[in-house]
């Protein structure tokens, strides 16, 4: 009955996780993406704790779900809506990166089945005690990948104060042109 459960459990996750991925590409309203886009976070961690990774689904909750998502609402409630017209010189981007993001998915595919097929996906790794633990996770943040993660906490903080001052440009201007 436990291993039943841990397959609903899976394929009720990976579903919602699917669907809620679709959802913040084809919402139109930033607003209700972003918090589909939760919905994909919380349903990736719960797919993180049935892979027994529990401090990466409780960071995953806290670091992107909570505090990430919630800039991201931030800025987009202080950018608001806007009526911009989309490019129209040539195929939209958003066709040309699903085109490319298909193509590197399904050369993915093509490149693990044909490991598989051959072998190359037998050999287990060695993975010590200490693999996943808070312990080894912050010494390696602050050790090995220090410059990464802080560049990282930078490029969030740049994308905040951008948006930000988009809003303010946008609030500007349209201030400029309500008047008479």
């Amino acid at each position: 009955m436990g291993n039943f459960l841990v397959w609903v459990v899976w394929v009720v996750a990976a579903f919602s996780c699917l669907g809620s991925g679709i959802a913040v590409v084809t919402f139109s309203n930033p607003f209700y993406s972003a918090l589909a886009l939760i919905g994909n976070l919380a349903s990736l961690a719960v797919l993180y704790l049935l892979l027994a990774a529990e401090f990466v689904a409780a960071a995953q909750v806290l670091v992107y779900a909570g505090a990430v998502m919630v800039m991201f609402l931030f800025v987009i409630a202080y950018v608001g809506q806007r009526s911009d017209t989309v490019w129209t010189g040539g195929p939209s981007w958003q066709l040309v990166g699903g085109v490319l993001a298909g193509g590197a998915i399904l050369v993915e595919v093509i490149i693990a089945i044909g490991l598989g097929a051959s072998g190359g996906l037998r050999d287990e790794a060695e993975i010590g005690s200490g693999f996943g633990s808070p312990q080894e996770i912050g010494r390696l943040f602050l050790t090995d990948h220090l410059l990464a993660f802080e560049i990282t906490s930078i490029v969030l903080l740049v994308a905040a104060v951008g948006g930000v001052v988009l809003g303010g440009q946008s609030r500007l201007f349209g201030e400029v042109d309500s008047q008479p």
